[in-house]
């Protein structure tokens, strides 16, 4: 395998794992990239575009991202908390109106930004036309009834979250999310990240698809086995769970360029890996003279834990902050520090205020993984042993 790019001393084997990845675990075309202290030290593409293709991986090919997406949109409540345009304790009806329906006048944008609201699921699912249409997404989760008394418990909202957080970004700033993100992150950070794929940029867009699991016996690579209850609930059709992951049904393709092009900051965010940890590392300071994003204050926001414990909808113990996945054994990341957001199949990004280092990894492979891909893994935990010195 040809692996491109480059790695600075001392994290050669974040270098030795992703190829690994490609002749261990069935990877296809990914890419990865770390930044420490605000500089660049890890920046690696191999494989192909598509993964059903054969056209190499270039210099600057992106991807669709998944939930990854959901922690570049958290940045966008803590940023307009940090200008003083959003009260995280207000109820989330002082913003939106049309939300202060069937039970859920009390939900605080604190509770909507840490899965509480009790909305992960809708009674009817939206077809890929209604998903994509804000207007009349935002309208059914307004008018939603909580499944659970919000406030008093967790589940990951993985769908809904897109329609909860650009309904209230929406109608705090009068911006779509995508445009915010765009003008007020991407822009100026000089990222290759969209929610919402221009029409320009699809011809460096990879396509998803699945890959088998090739790991040897003898690979390190953690083995999780689900419980019991979580292999139930995703095999049973009314749990929170499988309703939870079936918002939009049928379940839409992730190669439709209607899909792309939806701004959907749950799910459908489109990135490179370089620019996943460049987003990271501006959290935690400027990068290459460009702006600092969070304030102290907002950077502690950003890792102070929210929800834990027992996950409503993952059916296994998680921990989120405001709108980000925290260090855990759900989501194992750098550090206890860590805060950041996998996508399910795949990608990851995160940043570690700790050690200074924020981590991007991109693949058009998906895997049958929720929270912690072993090809992400084995990338964190050469990157741990390049920081702890024990390469």
């Amino acid at each position: 395998m040809d692996v491109r790019g480059t790695v600075a001393a001392g994290f050669e084997p974040v270098r030795d794992a992703f190829l690994r990845n490609f002749e261990h675990r069935g990877e296809r075309g990914a890419a990865v990239a770390v930044y420490r202290d605000g500089v660049k030290v890890v920046d690696l593409w191999a494989g192909t575009r598509d993964v059903d293709g054969d056209v190499p991986w270039a210099v600057d090919t992106a991807q669709v991202v998944r939930s990854a997406t959901k922690g570049v949109a958290a940045a966008v409540p803590l940023l307009l908390h940090q200008r003083g345009q959003l009260d995280l304790d207000a109820p989330v009806g002082t913003y939106w109106p049309e939300f202060k329906a069937a039970g859920k006048e009390r939900v605080t944008v604190r509770q909507l930004l840490a899965h509480r609201a009790g909305v992960p699921v809708l009674d009817r699912p939206l077809t890929l036309a209604e998903a994509i249409d804000p207007a009349f997404a935002q309208a059914a989760i307004a008018a939603q009834t909580p499944v659970w008394e919000p406030g008093t418990a967790h589940g990951y909202h993985a769908h809904t979250f897109s329609w909860l957080l650009s309904g209230l970004v929406h109608r705090v700033t009068g911006r779509t999310i995508g445009r915010w993100v765009a003008e007020e992150i991407a822009r100026p950070l000089g990222l290759d990240l969209w929610i919402g794929l221009p029409a320009d940029e699809a011809s460096r867009v990879g396509r998803l698809g699945p890959v088998e699991e090739l790991e040897p016996p003898d690979s390190g690579v953690l083995k999780l086995r689900p419980k019991r209850s979580v292999t139930e609930a995703y095999r049973d059709p009314d749990s929170l769970t499988r309703r939870a992951f079936g918002v939009i049904d049928p379940k839409p393709d992730e190669n439709d360029p209607a899909y792309r092009a939806a701004e959907l900051p749950g799910s459908a965010g489109v990135s490179t890996a370089r620019a996943l940890a460049r987003f990271y590392t501006s959290t935690l300071g400027p990068v290459d003279g460009g702006p600092r994003l969070f304030a102290p204050a907002t950077l502690t926001l950003a890792r102070t834990e929210e929800s834990a414990g027992p996950d409503r909808v993952l059916m296994v113990g998680t921990r989120f902050g405001l709108g980000h996945m925290l260090h855990g054994p759900a989501s194992p990341l750098l550090g206890p520090t860590s805060f950041g957001h996998p996508g399910r199949g795949g990608s990851l990004a995160f940043a570690d205020p700790e050690s200074s280092i924020a981590f991007g990894y991109v693949t058009n492979g998906m895997r049958k993984t929720v929270t912690a891909d072993p090809r992400a893994q084995a990338l964190v935990r050469a990157v741990r042993a390049s920081v702890d010195g024990r390469a």
